[in-house]
């Protein structure tokens, strides 16, 4: 991976990271104030709401900070190793958190007038697609454990034939 895309993938992960803290502090708060100002059955709701809001968002943050773990792996040419695979479990367990966060948000919306059916059905479709996305980093973990095979085999090759020279 070259300096640039590796440069290029960090100030994305670090304005992704910016970006998330904001939300978690000011927006979470504006939320908050207008989920109790509007009355209605979503002021009763208001902090399981907010508590799924910030798991959710903290869920982001570990998964950024696993993708720039790996980045500096790359980088350092030791992403093919076993400790590679501590940061893709976390990656995996960080989607499968978000989409039962995103489900236990469509379970708290559902009841009574105050949100849209719709709304509801649509947030179990995001559930699907994160699930999906924890699906396709699994795949690539079993692409990174064959390459890790393929990596240790190759070195052992390797001292066999130095010996043989």
């Amino acid at each position: 991976m070259g300096k640039l895309t590796v440069l290029a993938l960090r100030a994305v992960l670090v304005v992704l990271l910016a970006g998330s803290v904001f939300v978690q502090t000011v927006m979470v708060a504006l939320l908050a104030t207008d989920l109790e100002e509007s009355g209605g059955s979503l002021a009763d709701r208001r902090f399981p709401i907010l508590v799924i809001v910030v798991l959710g968002l903290v869920a982001v943050q570990v998964v950024l900070v696993c993708v720039w773990r790996l980045v500096t792996m790359v980088r350092r040419a030791t992403v093919f190793s076993d400790a590679a695979f501590r940061y893709v479990h976390v990656v995996i367990g960080a989607f499968v958190a978000a989409a039962l966060l995103v489900f236990a948000l469509a379970v708290v919306l559902a009841p009574g007038e105050a949100v849209a059916p719709g709304v509801v059905l649509l947030l179990c479709g995001v559930v699907v697609a994160v699930l999906g996305v924890a699906l396709v980093v699994l795949v690539l973990r079993m692409l990174l454990a064959q390459a890790v095979a393929r990596d240790v085999e190759a070195t052992r090759m390797r001292a066999e034939l130095d010996e043989v020279i």
